[in-house]
């Protein structure tokens, strides 16, 4: 019986050791970043951050039913590299970034939520629709971030991103995952 509960706390850790869900007060640091391959290939990518959100939502078959939504945003240690030779707490503070990036666009998608679905029937209506409109807003912006600062290399476009991040962050504060 021993045995079995070693293995399933050591399986459990691993598991659960894999995703970082975002928290003003938990940073990432450089022993996040697990994987061991730059899936984006060339030599000039120091860290690459691996994250997005994840939700899960409870619906009836009655359309008139409230719907129940969470909606927390994720940093998938297992996808997220780093190359050991060329990080420094500058390249983290980008790749932190990244993260909030990801948390900015969940609080937005968390607000089109809370005022547009409440029940079950505006669900499946409406959803779909948000969601790509926010994803799609989330996918320019990281990739604006990364063109305009040149990957954290730009240091004065640097400071005016984490300028801008935190105020939208400050500005969504009410849309964060309680």
């Amino acid at each position: 019986m021993k045995f079995f509960l070693i293995i399933f706390l050591l399986v459990f850790n691993g598991l659960s050791a894999q995703k970082i869900y975002w928290s003003e007060d938990q940073k990432l640091v450089w022993d996040n970043f697990k994987s061991k391959r730059n899936n984006l290939g060339g030599s000039t990518v120091v860290a690459y951050t691996h994250c997005g959100w994840e939700y899960s939502v409870i619906t009836s078959s009655d359309p008139k039913v409230p719907v129940k939504m969470t909606i927390e945003t994720v940093f998938n240690e297992d996808k997220s590299w780093k190359d050991d030779k060329r990080i420094n707490d500058y390249v983290l503070l980008h790749e932190q970034k990244h993260f909030d990036i990801a948390e900015i666009h969940a609080r937005k998608l968390r607000k089109e939520v809370s005022e547009k679905i409440k029940t079950t029937a505006d669900y499946n209506k409406l959803f779909k629709t948000i969601y790509v409109k926010i994803s799609s807003e989330y996918k320019n912006f990281q990739a604006a971030y990364d063109r305009v600062t040149e990957h954290g290399m730009n240091k004065g476009k640097q400071a005016e991103y984490n300028m801008l991040i935190s105020e939208e962050l400050e500005k969504l504060k009410n849309y964060q995952k309680t």
